[in-house]
């Protein structure tokens, strides 16, 4: 059970304020909640992991299919070009289905994905199954920082950023398993058991979230859904609510669904400032990210040598450093606040960008390998949680999900260009000269957060009271 306030009479629940106004008065999570958020949570692992699951064995998959340079960079920025669409569309579902549907049919399509991936024999069929996994990806991001936002009191706002330390520890397991296989002796089929392994990842965890996933009772508090919002609140917390009479109008005026022409509010005040920031964050962080993150094993190789396993290991080295960062950002966005914690991992992206172009295979090994370790580290503590948590605490629950759908929309705009740009700048103008240029990248994202001052973790409102008017509708309190 959590730290629920014991009740000396039956709390009622009469709309969306009350439910959220209730989880917020809770100070941790504790028993069933926390198990729940983590599994929640646990989806993100699946995201990253099969994001990382093509990127560790890409050279000896290259080799075996005899791809061009235009075909790898394609590939590699598939699946968040798919989800610059299904981004979106996993908000457009949440908002009228709920949260716990769509992240279950994610898991299916993740693994039939990553199976006709891993089965590949070619370009097209390859092509087909990084398809699947980007809609699932798209998707099932949106929608689970949605429900963790809707699971997390505003005493633990920045408990959102652990998702970027389970980012990279998913990461660094995908490249664990494919030292494993390799070990196996697997030969150029090592990619195929690395995408083939993501598969048996979504299948359990389908089972996990079929079977103790709650629907968020903010969500169905504001569709009018009281008795079942009520419901939810007493399995997950323990809270001894019910449903009360329903406040602001009549059931079908609460429960109206909300659409993708409805995402014009996000533009408007109060929220155009925030749709602003957390786009422009989730751009600059998934575009630096992509463009270097993704691409450890490339430069772990130019580092380290053309050996396979050292390679790997220097990608693990640096993840790891990614687990530590993005771990400590729920610390740093509760002392600093999202926005100075991003303002402050810009800064140390950009400068060590700068000096790993400059100086990239002119250094000593060991203070070769320390730049991108900086560089991951400032990146997972800093900007690259802050985007899609700023996204996920700055709505209404009515609207949060098309919010995160924005967001990730362009973020994935940002994963395809950094994904596909890299690789062309690379054998264009080299490694190093390449890092220079995206350095320009933390900049535009640090300036961004110097003008715009808006921060959900620094804020006493109650989102669900925010008074707007939807652009095909009328407001609700």
């Amino acid at each position: 059970m959590s730290d629920a306030p014991v009740a000396t009479s039956t709390t009622r629940i009469r709309n969306a304020a009350d439910a959220a106004g209730l989880i917020d008065t809770l100070t941790r999570l504790t028993g069933r909640a926390s198990w729940i958020w983590f599994l929640a949570l646990a989806g993100l692992f699946l995201d990253a992991y099969s994001n990382a699951a093509l990127g560790a064995g890409l050279s000896p998959m290259v080799k075996q299919l005899g791809l061009s340079p235009t075909e790898v960079g394609l590939l590699t920025a598939m699946a968040p070009a798919i989800a610059i669409v299904s981004n979106p569309f996993g908000g457009w579902l949440a908002a009228r289905i709920g949260r716990v549907k769509p992240l279950l049919m994610t898991k299916v399509v993740f693994a039939l994905g990553a199976l006709l991936t891993a089965a590949g024999s070619d370009f097209q069929t390859v092509f087909a199954g990084r398809a699947l996994v980007g809609i699932a990806y798209g998707i099932d991001f949106a929608v689970a920082m949605a429900l963790l936002a809707e699971y997390t009191p505003a005493s633990l706002k920045g408990r959102l950023n652990f998702w970027q330390g389970v980012w990279y520890t998913a990461t660094t397991t995908n490249l664990l398993l494919t030292l494993v296989f390799y070990r196996f002796d697997v030969g150029a089929d090592i990619w195929r058991w690395s995408v083939a392994s993501s598969a048996a990842f979504a299948l359990a965890l389908f089972l996990l979230q079929l079977t103790f996933l709650v629907e968020s009772p903010t969500w169905l508090a504001a569709k009018g859904r009281l008795r079942e919002s009520a419901a939810a609140l007493r399995r997950l917390y323990g809270f001894a609510v019910q449903e009360g009479p329903q406040e602001g109008g009549s059931e079908g005026e609460s429960a109206r669904q909300v659409g993708i022409r409805d995402a014009g509010v996000l533009f408007r005040p109060p929220y155009l400032p925030r749709t602003v920031l957390s786009t422009v964050i989730s751009l600059t962080q998934a575009m630096q990210y992509f463009a270097v993150g993704w691409y450890l094993p490339v430069i772990s190789l130019e580092l380290f040598g053309r050996e396979f396993e050292k390679a790997t290991l220097g990608s693990m080295v640096f993840n790891a450093v990614g687990i530590v960062g993005g771990c400590l950002s729920a610390y740093a966005g509760r002392r600093l606040g999202l926005r100075v914690s991003s303002m402050t991992g810009y800064a140390v992206v950009f400068a060590a960008l700068l000096l790993m172009g400059a100086t990239f295979k002119e250094l000593p090994v060991a203070l070769a390998a320390l730049l991108p370790a900086l560089f991951i580290f400032f990146h997972s503590a800093g900007p690259g949680p802050n985007g899609k948590s700023i996204a996920a605490l700055s709505y209404r629950s009515d609207i949060r999900t098309l919010g995160t759908g924005v967001t990730g929309m362009l973020g994935s705009l940002g994963s395809v260009a950094g994904l596909y740009l890299f690789p062309q700048l690379q054998a264009g103008i080299g490694v190093g000269a390449s890092l220079m240029v995206l350095s320009v990248v933390p900049l535009v994202g640090l300036f961004t957060c110097l003008a715009i001052r808006w921060d959900p973790t620094r804020i006493t409102i109650n989102l669900e009271q925010e008074d707007i008017a939807l652009p095909t509708g009328g407001p609700r309190g």
